[in-house]
């Protein structure tokens, strides 16, 4: 098996703790070789903990590098796109962290980069792998729950925070910071096909930097579920991550555990309508015999095992051709999303 040499942009909690982290529990298909981040200490940690190279730019890296298969950009966010496309046009496949950028505009000029050098571009989405969600797929696509008419995801709870995942020009905020997670996951019930209609409220509340903690978002399309979809650090009680609406039941569950109820036609009694008045001040009443269902993840460790199969995907992408796991025309619909949600907002102005 083919093992891949591996550089990484920033020793921050992403580049360090999610990416480094993960790569270090498949060894047989990824080696770090190489990290870059401006500070020594964690420079110093990286040589220690991964008998790696460590360099203060990524100039440096990219250029006394030339061997490597792979390039994390795990960089702060704002930096997510130039980076990005600093490293494509080196020479070099990229894997970047989420958010993948806040304007589609630039999106599609580092996507068109990537086309024009010859070279793989990943968006690290690793929530399309997540238990609960392939599990809400599944009883959603079998169909059981009938029409499907509003899938209600809620990413919430209750926390301050102070550093620069506050800071707007940094392109902070819950809906860029956590936002791509469920919002990758929400777009395959409404359809990845087209743009949803977006409506939005954002609310900076008890964050210390000026962008937004609190988000509501609304997404429609005709002949399709509605989406609601909050992202809070504003609740301190939220029972369900998952709660869907069908024609003949619904479901609703957290990421460990999912309960879904619904009933048969073929079991349902037979009615129609009435016009006239009902007899003897009767009400409609009938007794459906409901379905019950449950599932239990067989997960122990949600994040280890969403990464893994993502970076697992990806090898297969750089050494065979698979294609991406998560297309970047899917990350780049997520991106217009955002952008509609900030325009209603005023969060950027042009």
């Amino acid at each position: 098996m083919k093992k891949l040499k591996a550089g990484i942009i920033g020793q921050g909690r992403s580049g360090k703790d999610i990416h480094a982290h993960l790569l270090t529990l498949i060894p047989d298909k990824f080696e770090i070789v190489a990290v870059v981040d401006p500070l020594e200490d964690r420079c110093a940690l990286a040589r220690k903990a991964y008998a790696c190279e460590a360099f203060k730019t990524v100039e440096e890296m990219l250029e006394k590098r030339r061997d490597l298969d792979l390039v994390i950009n795990a960089t702060p966010s704002h930096l997510h796109l130039p980076v990005s496309e600093q490293v494509l046009k080196a020479g070099f496949n990229v894997l970047c962290e989420k958010p993948f950028g806040r304007r589609v505009v630039d999106v599609d000029r580092v996507i068109a980069t990537s086309k024009k050098v010859g070279k793989t571009l990943a968006v690290f989405q690793q929530s399309r792998f997540a238990p609960y969600f392939q599990q809400v797929k599944t009883v959603v696509d079998s169909g059981v729950l009938g029409r499907i008419v509003m899938v209600k995801i809620a990413f919430n709870g209750f926390a301050r925070r102070w550093d620069w995942q506050t800071i707007r020009k940094m392109d902070a905020g819950n809906l860029l910071n956590t936002g791509p997670h469920p919002l990758d996951q929400a777009l395959h019930f409404i359809g990845r096909d087209a743009m949803p209609e977006v409506f939005c409220i954002m609310d900076n509340v008890q964050t210390f930097g000026d962008a937004e903690d609190h988000v509501k978002l609304i997404l429609r399309r005709k002949n399709r579920p509605t989406i609601d979809l909050e992202i809070s650090s504003c609740c301190t009680y939220s029972p369900y991550t998952y709660v869907v609406y069908g024609s003949r039941g619904s479901l609703a569950g957290t990421m460990n555990h999912i309960e879904w109820k619904y009933y048969k036609d073929s079991e349902a009694p037979a009615q129609k309508l009435i016009t006239e008045p009902m007899p003897n001040c009767s009400f409609c009443s009938e007794q459906l015999d409901m379905h019950e269902e449950k599932w239990d993840t067989p997960v122990t460790n949600l994040f280890d095992y969403m990464g893994i199969s993502f970076y697992e995907h990806l090898y297969d992408t750089l050494v065979n051709g698979a294609p991406l796991a998560v297309a970047l025309e899917e990350v780049r619909q997520q991106v217009a999303v955002i952008e509609e949600a900030h325009r209603q907002n005023g969060s950027y102005k042009s």
